[in-house]
């Protein structure tokens, strides 16, 4: 996936315009639109099952979106991005271990 979204910015002459700073403003942007699908929504829940063909198409396109502009910015700064999310899970793991964290929302211990 990597190779394949640097060949896409490549080809097109892009890489000269994806800076850190850009990749992050993207990254903010993308998500900002990913939240406005659910804005001014009256269920607090909201599951596959109950959207409509073209909100759950909207979803998916935002999602890849925000997927595609953090790997641009993984490889914009020659990150591993499978090894650096392997090793916060790891992180996340001794911050919130199960026996005190199971079940229960928040950071609070």
């Amino acid at each position: 996936m990597k190779e394949t979204i640097r060949d896409f910015v490549i080809e097109r002459d892009w890489i000269k315009y994806h800076t850190p700073r850009n990749l992050a403003e993207s990254i903010c942007i993308e998500s900002a639109e990913l939240l406005e699908i659910f804005q001014w929504s009256l269920k607090n829940n909201y599951k596959k099952n109950e959207s409509n063909n073209f909100q759950n198409s909207n979803i998916k396109d935002e999602l890849a979106d925000i997927f595609i502009y953090c790997i641009s910015l993984s490889n914009a700064l020659e990150i591993d991005i499978a090894q650096t999310i392997l090793k916060k899970i790891g992180k996340n793991k001794s911050r919130y271990p199960i026996e005190k964290f199971k079940g229960r929302l928040g950071k609070k211990k």
